[in-house]
């Protein structure tokens, strides 16, 4: 089959009905009749030679063939989409730029990273926050330009991604001031039965560090593990307990003088990523900021 060949229209309501998982919710979708969405589908799998999907009890299952197309479609279509983005935002003379951030990451970072587009005016921020995996289906449907990270994803032919080093920093252990100032404690040498908040056990710093305190027969007095930095943030500062995160994190209240840094370790850094993908539309902003220099 040449490739104008290939009816696109077929291919949209196969894409539809592959996301949705369902012929019913497919038509009302697409507004038009069950029977004209299974007729679109079967031509196209006429022209394509092979079944794209197995029915398994009242479900579609998509085959190994049917797997393939929907890769192939939701870059047809996630473009299409970017596409209208990009030209309704152009008419009204705005570049619009996305950047997901996983719910780890410290806000402090994100908001520092993305200062220097603050002052312009030509453009508009969507900023938002979750899990890694849902950013980067996001990024892949096109739906997000850029992932700010602090772990790398694995390699995979099948869905392309570019992963740029941004920079790490060391972790501190930051303390009231009422309580822990002129004094300094080494990770985790000093830590034993010490109250102390920690990084929740999704977060990359939290294996690292669990790692060091076995290694050293150490056992801190755990009070609470946070996914959320800001909430970290706000129990650091709140609790009275000692607590272990990237002092970007904390940087107010360190100049504020509300928390001081009790301790540093070298054996233990955040590293931050911003992933995106070869194909994406270029944004100039964007790419200024993916190209700095590494920071430490």
């Amino acid at each position: 089959m040449k490739l104008d060949q290939l009816n696109f229209h077929h291919l949209y309501y196969f894409w539809r009905v592959a996301k949705l998982g369902h012929l019913t919710r497919a038509a009302e979708d697409l507004h038009t009749s069950q029977s004209a969405v299974s007729a679109q589908i079967r031509q196209l799998e006429e022209r394509i030679g092979d079944d794209l999907f197995d029915r398994v009890g009242r479900r579609l299952v998509l085959t190994d063939t049917g797997q393939l197309v929907l890769a192939y479609s939701e870059n047809i279509f996630g473009l299409g989409q970017e596409m209208l983005g990009r030209l309704e935002g152009r008419m009204a003379g705005i570049t619009r730029l996305r950047v997901g951030s996983v719910a780890t990451l410290s806000r402090n970072y994100q908001e520092n990273w993305i200062r220097p587009l603050l002052s312009d005016p030509s453009l508009v921020l969507t900023l938002e926050s979750g899990l890694l995996e849902d950013l980067i289906v996001r990024l892949l449907q096109h739906q997000l330009d850029v992932v700010l990270a602090n772990e790398t994803v694995p390699t995979d032919p099948a869905r392309p991604l570019l992963c740029r080093f941004l920079g790490s920093q060391s972790i501190s252990l930051v303390g009231p001031a009422s309580r822990w100032r002129s004094q300094s404690l080494r990770i985790p040498e000093d830590l034993e039965g010490l109250d102390i908040a920690l990084p929740g056990p999704r977060h990359a710093l939290r294996a690292q560090f669990d790692a060091l305190c076995v290694s050293a027969g150490v056992t801190p007095r755990l009070r609470a593990e946070v996914d959320d930095m800001a909430m970290l943030r706000l129990i650091a500062r709140d609790s009275g307990w000692l607590a272990v995160l990237p002092e970007v994190v904390v940087q107010d209240e360190l100049r504020a003088g509300i928390l001081v840094t009790v301790g540093h370790s070298t054996d233990l850094q955040e590293r931050f990523y911003a992933i995106s993908t070869p194909h994406r539309h270029r944004i100039e902003a964007l790419e200024h900021l993916m190209n700095r220099e590494p920071s430490n």
